[in-house]
């Protein structure tokens, strides 16, 4: 797996005009993990109860009665890892983390550096296809970007946690205020609109999970 990920760095994917985007984001998650460190707040996450909420969720993807492959979608420094480690240790988990921050590459490679099965690529797509794939909190901060650019970049990489595996994947959203009309800065959207998307362009089973204490909904895609 980690000469996939040299060769993917060495020749990156084609970005479909969103550069500007994944620069920008590259960016505000390097000073973020250079300013706090391997913390929650390193990838902008108030705490780490809330963090591992999110995981929670997203997890409802994955089977582990049986040992399986996930790709982590913005994995920033590996948190993800602890916690699987930490709840799920009896299941092997082969995990490839994906970030477009190189200071989150580094610093996830150092940390993770003795943990087997482990690999990171630097990049917003992945140079493998894995029985699953999560991405928490990746379409949140729009930093000003065009709703219109940001949503195709959100489409982007849904088309991308689509190819890319072969069980199916979870990403989560900030909701949209009843009656108003979102927080600056923030991208906030109706769960109908992204599991519709998602349910058509994938012919997929979309299954949207809220109601968990948080300003947000997870949807899991299932391959049918």
């Amino acid at each position: 797996m980690r000469a996939a990920v040299a060769a993917m760095e060495q020749a990156p994917p084609g970005d479909g005009g969103l550069s500007g985007i994944y620069a920008g984001i590259a960016a505000y998650y390097s000073a973020k993990i250079a300013r706090f460190g391997t913390t929650p707040a390193g990838v902008d996450w108030t705490c780490q109860a809330t963090q591992e909420l999110r995981f929670v969720q997203l997890l409802k993807l994955c089977d582990f009665s049986l040992p399986f492959s996930l790709n982590d979608f913005g994995c920033g420094y590996g948190a993800l890892i602890a916690y699987l480690d930490r709840r799920h240790g009896h299941c092997a988990v082969d995990y490839l983390g994906i970030d477009v921050s190189g200071a989150m590459v580094r610093r996830a490679r150092r940390l993770w550096r003795d943990r087997g099965n482990t690999a990171f690529a630097l990049g917003h797509t992945s140079p493998r296809i894995a029985d699953y794939a999560v991405a928490s909190g990746i379409f949140n901060v729009a930093q000003g970007q065009p709703h219109h650019d940001w949503e195709r970049f959100i489409a982007a990489s849904l088309h991308d946690l689509h190819r890319s595996t072969k069980r199916g994947f979870a990403v989560n959203f900030m909701k949209l205020p009843a009656g108003a009309t979102g927080r600056h800065g923030l991208y906030t959207t109706e769960a109908a609109f992204w599991s519709g998307y998602c349910a058509s362009q994938f012919n997929a089973a979309a299954e949207v999970h809220d109601g968990y204490g948080l300003m947000e909904f997870t949807l899991i895609v299932r391959k049918v």
